[in-house]
Parts: C-alpha cells; structure tokens; sequence
C-alpha cells in the first residue's frame, strides 16, 4: 500500500475467476456512516463467484467491486460516526449489498454499522470467517425455526463454511444433525466437527437413510443452498409440518415447487437470506452476541481451508468453484 493509494480487486466485465483484476486505486475517505478498514484477511463466499457471474441477487455495475467479509483495523471513520472506532480490530458483518461496498482489497470501504469486534483470541484470517457463515445459519435454525433438542435437521453442502457452521448450531443447540455431502471423501471430516450423521448421496439412498436415522418421521429442519431438483428428495425426507429453507441457488436446472409433498406433509418451503436478521437492528444485535458468545467459549471454531495471498485472488476463486474446500477460503493482504 503506497501513501494514498491501495490495491483493489475489481472486475469489468461478467464471467469466470480470470475476470478479476488488482488495480491500484486511490484510498476512500469515509463519507456520512462510513469507515476505513485496512483490509489483513478477506473471507470468501459463494455469494461472490455468483455476484462475478451475474448470477446473484443483485447484478453488478461495471466495473464492480465485491466481497462481504474482511478482518482488518479501522484506520477512519465518516463525521457522524462513532470516533473510538478508530484503531481497533473489527470484521465485517456482511448486511450490505455488493452493489454498493465490497472488501477484496488493502483496503476496504463500508458502512461503520457492518463493523463488528470479533474475539480477542481469533487471528484476523479467524476474524474474517466468523460473520457470513454462522449468522446465516442462525438467521434461518435459531431464528426461524428455534431448533432444539431432539430435532433432526438436515444439512445440505455441508461441507462448506455455512454447512459448518449449521453442523455447530445443531450440537450446541441439543439437536441432531444428519449432513449430506456427495462421496465419502469428506465424511471424517464432517463427523469431525459435530455431524451426528453424514449421507453421502452419491453412495447412498438419501430419503431410506434418513427415514432409517429419523425413526421413519423424518426431519423437521432442512436447511439447503443448491435448490434445483433435489429439493423433491427433501421434501420426501421432512417431517410431517416440517420446513425447509432454501439459502442458496447453486443447481444450475431450475428449482420446481414439491407439490403433492407439501400437500400431504403441509410443509414450509422458503426462501431465506441472512439479510432478514441483518435489517433488523435488535435481530442483528442479538445474533451477532450469539456468535459472538460461543465462537468466545470455543463452541464454535471457524474452519479455514487455504489461505491464498491477494495477488492470487483469481486462484482463490478457481479453488472455490472446485468445490474441494472443507470451510473457508481466506485471501491475506
């Protein structure tokens, strides 16, 4: 980082990893709400390789920054915000949208309201994977579906960094987890960090195993990022008023509605982002303390992949959409 400039990842046009680009740009000064981080880890996110694809929630203008999640020191703060934030060591919650901020870079534009302190004892490539990853499973496990003992929840792409972290959720909370993940490869793995059961769907019978494991009632919590065709599977494997939550779109095949199974189950099925708990103030609050809380006591412990270096920041990318990873993909400045 030079005196008044910074490298900034940005890309100009839609497409694969190779799009993005590092370029020197001049550092922001933070504006009404706004703070400076210096930007020491970036935690990556699928939302991101969607966003860079054109294929997210919101379309990018060009040429776009992106990123949720980065670690750093707050080194300025806009008029009207909070001056004691300076100095200190925060992360970034990520309840903005990446039309407007984004955080791959050595530094990292944002609304001083997504700074969060992360746990004293977290290095900042720690600090960054906490935020993304635990909120939204406690958005949609605590939140909504007030998870508890004895309730099965089934967790799909659970080897990703939410799929974890809903895998910790589940055990703290007293209910019974049964991860799914395609071979066996990643089934250690997954029993290693709290799943009290793994299926691998390439191998097995989905919906048998998970009548076998449930007593034949099925599970009352389904939390799924793929969406597409396999959401028929799940519907036959919920619980009777059971609900399933779709975070994520990553089939590529359109996802149909499981009719007839949420006739005769009358199931829930809905769409879910982490940002209904971000918008609402006392949510946020109240879920940021819970993470908070059990990352401090050790119930929860962020699982870091591979860590790249910004300048391999299209590398990063190409190893996320190979899907080997087992948690988080961190890129460090």
């Amino acid at each position: 980082m030079a005196n008044n400039t910074a490298k900034i990842v940005r890309f100009h046009s839609l497409g694969g990893p190779e799009v993005l680009q590092i370029k020197e740009e001049p550092i922001p000064v933070p504006g009404r709400g706004e703070a400076l981080l210096n930007v020491k880890a970036i935690g990556l996110n699928r939302a991101e390789v969607m966003f860079r694809n054109g294929r997210y929630l919101e379309s990018p203008v060009l040429p776009s920054k992106l990123g949720y999640e980065a670690a750093g020191v707050v080194a300025a703060v806009g008029p009207d915000v909070d001056k004691s934030w300076i100095g200190k060591k925060a992360s970034t919650v990520p309840g903005f949208l990446m039309t407007n901020y984004g955080v791959y870079g050595e530094v990292a534009l944002v609304p001083a309201s997504a700074l969060a302190v992360y746990p004293e004892k977290l290095t900042p490539e720690e600090g960054t994977s906490i935020w993304m990853q635990y909120l939204t499973a406690y958005g949609a496990l605590i939140a909504n579906a007030r998870i508890g003992k004895g309730d099965f929840v089934i967790i799909t792409a659970a080897s990703s960094s939410v799929g974890i972290a809903a895998i910790e959720m589940a055990k703290a909370e007293g209910a019974i987890s049964i991860a799914t993940t395609r071979t066996s490869k990643k089934k250690a793995v997954l029993v290693e960090v709290g799943a009290a059961h793994v299926i691998a769907t390439d191998e097995e019978g989905f919906v048998a195993r998970v009548k076998e494991i449930t007593g034949g009632k099925g599970a009352r919590v389904i939390f799924d990022p793929i969406g597409g065709k396999g959401v028929t599977a799940l519907a036959e494997a919920a619980a009777y008023e059971g609900i399933i939550f779709e975070y994520g779109a990553l089939a590529p095949e359109p996802t149909s509605f499981p009719l007839f199974a949420a006739l005769g189950k009358g199931l829930t099925v809905r769409g879910y982002t982490v940002r209904e708990i971000l918008s609402v103030p006392d949510l946020k609050a109240k879920a940021v303390k819970y993470v908070f809380d059990h990352v401090a006591a050790g119930r929860f412990k962020p699982r870091i992949d591979r860590v790249f270096p910004l300048a391999h920041i299209v590398e990063a990318h190409r190893y996320m959409e190979s899907n080997q990873q087992i948690g988080k993909i961190v890129v460090t400045v």
